[in-house]
């Protein structure tokens, strides 16, 4: 079955122009005026994308992502007129896998689309990760980066090994220190420091073994990993 696409806008013009682009490309989709009706549909529909304005009625796009977020993973787009750093921080911050201005292409948010499931079903079926030079077997335990010299095996703690595999599930993605607690430390208390000394030893590890610039910090959001650098 096709993935179910929810776009979720209180502009009738943009919910037409997505809806007909998504359902060319073979998507089926539902649509949702504002933001309550939004946060319903994904509870009942459980869609495998959402397309989320930021300025909707009732529930505003930043309250209807950061409840998407503790519900699941489900991949979001902001699709949004707002055009600032720091409106893109805060998308990104709450946990947005992209971000896209209004007026768009309607192509582009297409290709979009078909990126970000290609990486998110991927990555949810697939025992190996490969992100850049890095591979991480989920079920072995083990991960190593490939340089022009051979295979490099990484040297990782259970705990470098549990951020890391988290991480390159979603490449690019910027994962918050909050995030990366609650994912790789369950029922623990820990401070936001100890994620960023974890988060440091395992950039060293990666630096010492060929991948410099894999981990990267975004100051004030989180880390995340960037296939190409």
């Amino acid at each position: 079955m096709s993935s179910l696409i929810l776009i979720a806008d209180d502009e009738g013009e943009i919910v037409e122009i997505l809806d007909a682009y998504m359902r060319r490309e073979g998507f089926r989709t539902v649509a949702a005026s504002d933001g309550q009706q939004a946060v319903d549909l994904h509870a009942s529909l459980k869609p495998d994308l959402v397309l989320l304005d930021v300025r909707m009625p009732v529930r505003d796009g930043w309250d209807v992502l950061g409840e998407l977020r503790r519900r699941g993973e489900t991949p979001v787009i902001m699709v949004t007129a707002l055009d600032q750093d720091l409106d893109k921080l805060q998308a990104l911050r709450i946990g947005a896998d992209d971000y896209i201005v209004k007026p768009f292409k309607p192509i582009e948010v297409v290709a979009r689309v078909h990126a970000i499931l290609r990486r998110s079903v991927g990555a949810a079926d697939a025992k190996v990760l490969r992100v850049g030079p890095l591979e991480v077997q989920l079920e072995n335990y083990l991960a190593a980066i490939f340089t022009p010299d051979g295979k490099r095996r990484l040297d990782l703690t259970l705990t470098e090994f549990r951020i890391l595999a988290h991480m390159a599930r979603i490449p690019l993605r910027v994962f918050t220190r909050i995030e990366i607690m609650e994912a790789c430390f369950p029922n623990q208390d820990v401070l936001e420091r100890t994620i960023d000394s974890h988060v440091s030893h395992l950039r060293r590890k990666l630096e010492s073994a060929g991948a410099v610039g894999l981990l990267t910090n975004v100051r004030g959001v989180g880390y995340r990993l960037e296939p190409d650098a």
